[in-house]
């Protein structure tokens, strides 16, 4: 499932990838480049921008709330989105690119020195070059996903 937001939806979009969904995020741009990248790329439309038209065979989820946790269980509700442990931490959150596992020695200058000294396992992005490991972040998404589920 591909999914497309528009600009209000930036938090949205980044627990979107952060779950391993392949999720377009929009900042720039008319409402009409929305709908044109969304049948472009078989996308379906998650906004809050009532204004958006209801046109084009586009699918359209208008999110209700403006919290997260909110958010996150009206798109598992209406779209059926599941939580896999195995797509978690796979996409990059800022660039939406499928991360690559990346050798330790090769971001020993690219991580804190602790982060270096403690983790073993690291990912990086092939287009931002961004260094991922599992921190107590991954806790904190964890811990979220068991309060909205």
């Amino acid at each position: 499932m591909k999914l497309i937001l528009t600009r209000e939806l930036g938090r949205l979009a980044k627990w979107l990838r952060i779950l391993g969904y392949d999720t377009e995020y929009l900042t720039e741009g008319k409402i009409s480049s929305v709908i044109i990248e969304a049948l472009r790329q078989d996308r379906i439309v998650l906004t809050r921008n009532h204004r958006l038209p209801e046109a084009y065979k586009v699918k359209t989820v208008y999110i209700k709330s403006e919290n997260i946790k909110e958010q996150l269980a009206q798109i598992f509700k209406e779209l059926g989105l599941k939580i896999d442990d195995a797509r978690m931490f796979t996409r990059c959150i800022i660039c939406n690119v499928q991360l690559l596992s990346i050798e330790k020695e090769k971001v020993k200058d690219r991580v804190p020195e602790y982060v270096f000294a403690t983790q073993q396992d690291f990912v990086s992005c092939p287009k931002c070059k961004r260094v991922y490991w599992q921190g107590t972040h991954w806790g904190n998404v964890k811990q979220t996903l068991d309060e909205i589920t």
